[in-house]
């Protein structure tokens, strides 16, 4: 559910509220009781920023190399590619 700030035109009292998006906007103030209410325009708790990611969002900064596959390993050993799924993993794993 969003926030939203509220600012009395008659008091200037102020005032966030966590309301349902369907929800009708508060009217009475809570501080001088006047039906001076009005909704505030606020920024959004986050930012889009590139290729979809957000500016908020925790990153590192830079791209590492993907840790080595264990699949040359086993083949180099001898494993064979089409060898009979193992009862935990069954046939519709990526190993097989």
């Amino acid at each position: 559910m969003p926030i939203y700030a509220y600012r009395c035109e008659s008091c200037g009292h102020t005032l966030d509220a966590l309301q349902k998006v369907s929800d009708a906007p508060l009217r009475d103030c809570p501080a001088c009781g006047a039906a001076a209410l009005h909704k505030q325009v606020t920024a959004a708790g986050f930012q889009l920023k590139g290729s979809g990611w957000y500016a908020t969002d925790f990153k590192g900064s830079g791209s590492s190399a993907p840790a080595p596959s264990a699949a040359p390993a086993a083949a180099a050993a001898g494993a064979s590619a089409d060898a009979a799924p193992s009862a935990s993993c069954g046939a519709s794993c990526a190993c097989h």
